[in-house]
C-alpha cells in the first residue's frame, strides 16, 4: 500500500478523487488532506493535488512527489513550505488535449464560417447563405506549443488552415511553421489573423497579452484565449475590440474566477465567455495515468511530465 494525500480547493473534488481510487486503485492508500487534523506527518511521500493550501507543505514536510490534477501548475509553485527537493508531475494529457480541440474547432470554424449570420437569420426567417473566405485566408497562430498546444495546432493545420505555433525553444510540429523566442514573436503575430493562446502561466508570460502584443496581430484580428486568465490584461482589450484592431475574443479564462456580474465584459458584443471548461480534467483517466507514474517512481525508474521549477513549466 502506497499512502497518498488529496488535496484540492474544491473538497468535493478530492472527494471524487478519492472514490474512483477506492474502486479502481486501491493499491493507494489514499486520504483527503484535513487543515485540523494534528501535527505533522512524515509516513506521507506522495500527494495528488489541484490548487492545494500551503498548509498541506506543513503538515506533510516529507512530500516528494506532487502530482498536479491538471496540467497548470502556477498555483502550486506559488505555494510557500514545498520542499526544493520535491518533484512536481504535470498531467500531460489524461483527456485534457481532446476536449480543448474540440472547444478551438468549435470556435474557430464558426468564425471562418460566419455561422453567427445564420442565427440572425433565423431569426429574421431569412434562408440567405452568406459567402466566406476559404480557411487559408485565415491563418492560425497558437502561442504554446506543450503537449496540448501541439496537437491543438496539428488538428487544424489538418483542417487546411495554415498554422503557426511559437513557443520559447520553437519546438518542430508536422504541418506548422515554427517560431521561437522573443526574436521571432512579432513575425509570429502578424502571420497570425487568429491567435490562439495555450501558454502556461509563468513569471515571463504574465500579462503577455498586453496591448502592444495584440497589436501586433493583423487589423481585424480574433483572439482566443484558453491559457490562464492572468495572461491577458483585461483593460487593454475592450479597445482593442472597439477600435477594429482585434474583431472578437472568445475568453475561457479570466483573472477573478467566477467572473463578477459587473464586469464589462459580460455586456461587450465581441466577446465570448465560456467558465473555464475549454478542457475538463477525466479523472479517471488522469489517476490512471498518476498511479503509473507514482509506480515508477517508487520504483527509481525515470518518468515524465516533471516540471523544471526555473521554467515554471
Amino acid at each position: 500500500m502506497i499512502p497518498v494525500v488529496l488535496a484540492s480547493e474544491n473538497p468535493r473534488g478530492a472527494e471524487k478523487w478519492l472514490a474512483l481510487i477506492q474502486q479502481h486503485f486501491p493499491d493507494l492508500q489514499a486520504h483527503i488532506f484535513s487543515p485540523d487534523a494534528g501535527g505533522p506527518r512524515t509516513d506521507v511521500r506522495a500527494a495528488i493535488v489541484w490548487r492545494p493550501p500551503a498548509a498541506l507543505f506543513e503538515r506533510y514536510p516529507a512530500l516528494d512527489l506532487v502530482f498536479n490534477m491538471g496540467a497548470g501548475v502556477d498555483a502550486i509553485l506559488r505555494q510557500p513550505g514545498m520542499r526544493e527537493s520535491a518533484r512536481i508531475i504535470r498531467l500531460e494529457d489524461a483527456g485534457l488535449a481532446n476536449t480543448m480541440i474540440e472547444y478551438v474547432v468549435y470556435y474557430v470554424s464558426s468564425i471562418t464560417r460566419g455561422f453567427a449570420a445564420y442565427e440572425q437569420h433565423k431569426a429574421e426567417r431569412r434562408w440567405q447563405p452568406e459567402i466566406h473566405e476559404p480557411v487559408q485566408a485565415w491563418p492560425v497562430g497558437v502561442m504554446g506549443t506543450g503537449v496540448i498546444g501541439a496537437r491543438i495546432a496539428n488538428t487544424l493545420s489538418q483542417l487546411g488552415y495554415r498554422v503557426s505555433g511559437w513557443s520559447r525553444s520553437g519546438k518542430p510540429i508536422d504541418g506548422v511553421t515554427g517560431y521561437a523566442g522573443q526574436e521571432q514573436l512579432g513575425a509570429f503575430l502578424a502571420a497570425s489573423r487568429i491567435l490562439i493562446n495555450v501558454l502556461p502561466l509563468t513569471d515571463a508570460t504574465r500579462n503577455i497579452l498586453d496591448r502592444q502584443l495584440l497589436s501586433q496581430l493583423p487589423a481585424g484580428a480574433v483572439l482566443i484565449n484558453i491559457g490562464r486568465g492572468e495572461h491577458l490584461v483585461e483593460e487593454a482589450l475592450i479597445p482593442l475590440l472597439d477600435s477594429g484592431q482585434l474583431s472578437r475574443a472568445v475568453l475561457d479564462v479570466t483573472r477573478t474566477e467566477p467572473l463578477p456580474a459587473d464586469h464589462p465584459f459580460w455586456m461587450h458584443p465581441a466577446i465570448t465567455l465560456t467558465p473555464h471548461i475549454s478542457g475538463p480534467t477525466n479523472h479517471l483517466l488522469a489517476l490512471a495515468q498518476i498511479r503509473a507514474k507514482l509506480n515508477d517512481a517508487m520504483q527509481g525508474k525515470p518518468i515524465t511530465g516533471e516540471v523544471t521549477r526555473s521554467n515554471g513549466y
